[in-house]
């Protein structure tokens, strides 16, 4: 068996995009390290419109955003302010804690825009979850990547196939971006005890078994799993080695639930840090239900 779970996920209407959530779900919090698993799109902008996630915190955790298509603009509260564009990625380490906004640029808001992309969070190890938060661009033109049986493969973040990202990382972990063309495949090697395929388009088979669009599949630990496609196709893998039980509460993750309470009441208070120049925020929910995507 090489699927032993088939995660559909949950679509969010996040104010004008798409938002398809597939981690965490019901009896899969984390695949490796990957605690958090967005697809954003693919949606379309009206002129005068775009995103506008208002300034909020995490703690314990990274950010890792890559898209596909479209532009965003990431500030945060160490005052860095960085688009990011397709094939790109922000990694943004909250560790001890960290604000930041994510909004459409605004000469993309004057005409009609797309955006599409992934957006993660990664779990930190233990003794990494208070480290001092920092942020990193990397441009597209510096991730490894390469073409094998049909398919270009690019190595997002961590350790795979003999290259190695530069996306600066804290536990041993796989991430690619595959397009396959017609008729080609590629095989998803065992290096990692957990990994996952996620379908970005339609047209994909793994070990011959079709895989619906927008499906995270969790493949079985120690077996090679063959990804396939009769037309032209995309796919995301993550996958690492598991970190243990993170608790989840709005945008905070942490080992220890006395955390997050701590981050609640910091939030609730105005005791972190402010995002330069932004008068915003979104306020510490009563009630949670869900993450925000950013």
């Amino acid at each position: 068996m090489a699927i032993v779970q088939l995660i559909e996920p949950e679509v969010k209407d996040l104010g004008g995009f798409i938002a398809r959530r597939s981690l965490p779900y019901p009896h899969r919090q984390t695949v490796g390290p990957f605690i958090f698993f967005d697809h954003l799109g693919p949606s379309v902008l009206p002129p005068n419109k775009g995103i506008d996630v208002r300034p909020h915190p995490h703690i314990n955790l990274a950010t890792l955003t890559y898209l596909f298509d479209g532009t965003l603009m990431h500030r945060d509260s160490l005052g860095t302010v960085q688009e990011i564009q397709p094939g790109a990625v922000n990694w943004m380490t909250a560790g001890k804690g960290i604000v930041h906004s994510e909004r459409s640029p605004n000469i993309d808001r004057q005409n009609e825009a797309i955006i599409h992309g992934i957006q993660t969070w990664i779990a930190l190890p233990v003794e990494h979850e208070e480290t001092d938060p920092w942020f990193m661009h990397y441009t597209a033109d510096i991730l490894p990547s390469w073409e094998e049986n049909g398919a270009v493969i690019k190595l997002i973040a961590g350790q795979a196939y003999g290259y190695t990202s530069p996306v600066k990382v804290f536990s041993p972990i796989i991430y690619l971006d595959v397009m396959l063309s017609s008729n080609a495949h590629f095989t998803i090697s065992t290096d990692y005890s957990e990994r996952a395929v996620y379908s970005v388009t339609e047209g994909l088979s793994i070990n011959d078994e079709p895989l619906e669009p927008y499906r995270l599949a969790i493949l079985e630990p120690g077996h090679q799993v063959k990804v396939s496609a009769a037309e032209t196709a995309q796919f995301i893998v993550i996958g690492g080695e598991p970190l243990g039980k993170r608790y989840k509460w709005w945008n905070f993750v942490s080992s220890r639930p006395e955390r997050i309470e701590q981050a609640k009441a910091d939030w609730r208070d105005g005791r972190f840090a402010n995002v330069p120049d932004e008068t915003e925020f979104i306020p510490l929910p009563e009630v949670v239900t869900e993450a925000n995507p950013f």
